[in-house]
């Protein structure tokens, strides 16, 4: 697994340090920063994991941010009337399971700490994770949410995987969510474009929360699309 932890928009410079601090704490080095409030007062809380400030990868938005890995996974408090997702967010030891023989680029994406990922930057990532915490103070240190789940991700080790499986891109995986989209298309299934979309938007959500590699992607791809091109060539003939 190839880490990167990925804060977007932090408020705190302090808060900055003290993370590549614990990143170095738990052997992770890869830091990037979009659109940071970053100070000298940043350096100083990092103690001796400067060089981790110093080679974080300072990005101006969260779409450059999500071009940088293949499996993006959103950190998210308990869910309630401000962000409902698709399924139940991952327990920090689920989410080590989950990955622990992932051999892709990994981005593990911390929010604002006054308002964390927005809604709209939560549906666009794979995976989320949440950590329970006591329902009578249920709010953490963005820092100390860092520690937690690098805590549990170090837990996991680094295992050997077979060298042949390589994970999907993010190219590859929106390539066979455009595929799916086209085969409706020829279908004309759903009738209602609406209700399409939410065919298609299933689908993503599908791809998304399953972590598959190119090799599995391009199988899925090859009959969807031969199945497309021949119910055209079907289409061309009646017509």
């Amino acid at each position: 697994m190839k880490l990167k932890v990925i804060l977007v928009e932090p408020e705190g410079p302090a808060n900055i340090g003290m993370i590549a601090r614990t990143m170095k704490n738990f052997g992770f080095n890869e830091l990037v920063l979009v659109n940071p409030n970053i100070t000298e007062e940043s350096y100083l809380y990092a103690v001796h994991a400067r060089d981790v400030l110093e080679r974080a990868v300072i990005v101006e938005t969260f779409e450059e941010a999500l071009e940088l890995v293949d499996l993006a996974v959103g950190t998210t408090g308990k869910p309630g009337k401000r962000y409902i997702p698709d399924r139940a967010p991952m327990m920090p030891w689920e989410l080590r399971e989950a990955l622990k023989s992932y051999p892709g680029r990994v981005g593990l994406f911390f929010g604002r700490e006054s308002i964390g990922l927005k809604n709209e930057e939560l549906e666009r990532m794979d995976l989320t994770v949440t950590i329970p915490t006591s329902e009578i103070y249920p709010v953490m240190n963005l820092s100390q949410a860092v520690a937690v789940i690098l805590y549990e991700l170090a837990k996991g080790g680094r295992e050997a995987i077979h060298p042949s499986l390589e994970p999907a891109t993010r190219e590859e995986k929106e390539t066979l969510i455009r595929t799916w989209e086209r085969l409706l298309d020829v279908l004309d299934y759903p009738k209602d474009p609406e209700r399409r979309e939410v065919f298609v938007k299933i689908f993503r959500r599908f791809v998304g929360r399953t972590i598959l590699y190119g090799r599995e992607v391009h199988t899925l791809i090859g009959p969807l699309r031969k199945a497309a091109l021949r119910l055209e060539e079907c289409g061309d003939a009646e017509r």
